[in-house]
């Protein structure tokens, strides 16, 4: 009798500037040699990930496996929690991961391996941990996006809408060439914040919220974790864009000595925020622009609620 293939896999061929495609039959043969009876499907455009991680949950694929980078996990994660809504579930499909990002932040946060071998072997071994699972609500039409890693507005998706215009620079260099770009132009925005044990009211050059650490290859909410069941954000208002530049290599360390020392920066753990910005800003999503013009915006953390085949 002929086994029935339970494991979705979702290739985005362009993660890491077309490196998804490149190493398809690496991929292919890490699962194979993992004992994995699979079916491999690509991504065609954005979005496309969250569509087919959707229609797998519907046809009862589990675990469902992303072979990308972190916005196609993200793309996967949001497939998979608005599939098992649909079925009326939840946390009961496991997200199985294949880094081929450039920065992988998801994988490091989480702890899992780079090796394409090591993760097909740790996804066909079935042992799973539950993650903490962010949600934010944005716009007057009050639409969801779940995130896995980070969400942000002010400078940071500033940052994002300059990267994208990048196209001939990579990896790390590329971020700071698009921060050093974005900070120039010295953006700043007058919020009111609200959580659950405090309030703050003035000028802002970022929010960052963070399900885990490291972001675009920075520590922005370097004490964020995944496990704890709150978000960690980070704000702050460093008006002279020299001073900036002073302490944006202090993001880049994880530990003692990380900018969120500096007196004007604050980091605060919590289960909710509020935002209401006075000026438009931008909002991204695992680095996934979802707007360029929010004004009202709500942060929530699901606790435990996404198995992860680690």
């Amino acid at each position: 009798m002929e086994s029935v293939v339970t494991t979705k896999v979702i290739l985005n061929p362009y993660a890491g500037r077309w490196t998804g495609q490149k190493r398809r039959q690496e991929l292919e043969k890490a699962l194979q040699e993992a004992g994995i009876d699979y079916q491999l499907v690509a991504t065609e455009n954005p979005g496309h990930g969250c569509a087919l991680a959707a229609t797998a949950v519907m046809e009862g694929y589990s675990p469902i496996v992303s072979a990308g980078g972190d916005g196609s996990i993200s793309e996967v994660v949001n497939g998979i929690l608005q599939g098992e809504k649909q079925l009326g579930v939840q946390g009961q499909i496991p997200l199985g991961v294949i880094p081929l990002g450039s920065a992988n932040d998801f994988v490091v946060g989480v702890g899992l391996p780079k090796d394409l071998t090591l993760a097909a072997r740790r996804i066909a071994r079935g042992q799973t941990q539950k993650i903490d699972i962010g949600q934010v609500t944005f716009g007057p039409e009050r639409n969801n996006r779940y995130f896995d890693n980070n969400s942000a507005i002010g400078l940071e998706p500033c940052i994002t809408l300059v990267q994208q215009k990048i196209k001939h620079v990579h990896g790390i260099l590329r971020y700071i060439i698009s921060a050093l770009i974005a900070i120039s132009r010295n953006p700043q925005w007058k919020m009111q914040l609200e959580w659950e044990d405090g309030a703050y009211s003035g000028m802002v050059n970022l929010v960052t919220v963070g399900n885990n650490p490291l972001t675009g290859g920075f520590y922005l909410t370097p004490h964020a974790s995944c496990y704890d069941g709150l978000l960690t954000f980070v704000y702050g208002s460093i008006p002279s864009r020299l001073e900036i530049l002073r302490v944006l290599p202090r993001a880049m360390k994880p530990g003692k000595g990380s900018y969120v020392e500096h007196p004007a920066v604050h980091e605060v753990h919590t289960p909710w925020l509020k935002i209401h910005s006075q000026s438009p800003t931008p909002l991204h999503a695992d680095g996934e622009i979802q707007s360029e013009y929010v004004l009202e915006l709500e942060y929530r953390i699901i606790p435990a609620r996404l198995p992860v085949l680690i």
